[in-house]
């Protein structure tokens, strides 16, 4: 199988690497000169490509050529001082797609579609999505862009939080105090089963779908974030509970029964 993966960072190389251990040819990109490198050491296919709002820059049309598949790993930038419009940045890159030898586009969402309530709701994929951030925003008109495109199939696969080796909130969050939502459940996935659920979808050719991916139970905020420290040597975060907790338990019972996926890491 020739993919195509757009964005080789925390979780596109070693999705990559992966993949070319299955017996894929993988082209990546990467916005770094010397990232280009790392990419061809490690035999991925590498292209030097950014999207911007009012243009591509990079061999974008060789970077699709002869690949059938399409992955697009490139999280919006809406922190700090500059933000950017991402719907605009796929929208420039869509007329590639439709001109290229592309049929299928996975594109990597997250469930921050599904807005933060009080009422702690169970989200599954018929549950209409009610983006409350600009990300969560941008990031489900992007994927009506893509399913509405009738040139190419897309499966869109929306991650809960990301966690692994030296990526927990709680590196973030120990030792700190008015920490919110200590009643509310968190949905995350580690990126063991990010990769695993993404093979599982090309190699069960799964498209035109929707996915929920979130691989933890539903354990509590200040259960498992204080679970973590401990584990962690860390200083406990200190929570509010005088505020009503937002949240939402996100299931991920479609991957586990359309799948068969069985998730691999608990914590």
């Amino acid at each position: 199988m020739n993919i195509s993966l757009l964005g080789c960072g925390w979780l596109g190389l070693p999705l990559a690497q992966h993949l070319i251990a299955k017996g894929h040819l993988v082209k990546g990109s990467t916005t770094s000169i010397d990232k280009k490198e790392v990419l061809k050491s490690i035999s991925i296919e590498p292209y030097l490509i950014n999207l911007k709002e009012d243009k591509i820059e990079g061999d974008m049309s060789n970077f699709l050529h002869q690949s059938e598949i399409l992955i697009i790993d490139i999280p919006p930038k809406l922190r700090g001082l500059v933000k950017e419009n991402f719907v605009q940045k796929i929208k420039n890159l869509i007329p590639y797609i439709e001109q290229s030898t592309i049929k299928k586009v996975l594109f990597i969402s997250s469930t921050s579609v599904y807005a933060d309530t009080e009422n702690l709701p169970t989200i599954t994929e018929e549950t209409i999505p009610n983006p409350d951030t600009e990300s969560g925003k941008q990031l489900y008109e992007v994927e009506q862009l893509l399913l509405s495109n009738t040139q190419f199939k897309t499966t869109i696969l929306r991650f809960g939080g990301l966690i692994g080796a030296n990526r927990n909130p709680i590196n973030m969050l120990a030792g700190r105090t008015d920490v919110a939502n200590p009643e509310a459940p968190i949905n995350f996935i580690h990126q063991t089963d990010c990769i695993g659920v993404i093979e599982v979808i090309l190699n069960q050719n799964s498209w035109n779908e929707i996915y929920n991916a979130v691989g933890l139970d539903h354990i509590l905020r200040k259960e498992y974030y204080t679970s973590k420290a401990k584990e962690l040597d860390l200083t406990p975060p200190l929570f509010n509970f005088e505020k009503n907790s937002l949240g939402k338990y996100v299931s991920n019972a479609k991957i586990k029964k359309q799948l068969g996926y069985t998730f691999k890491v608990v914590a």
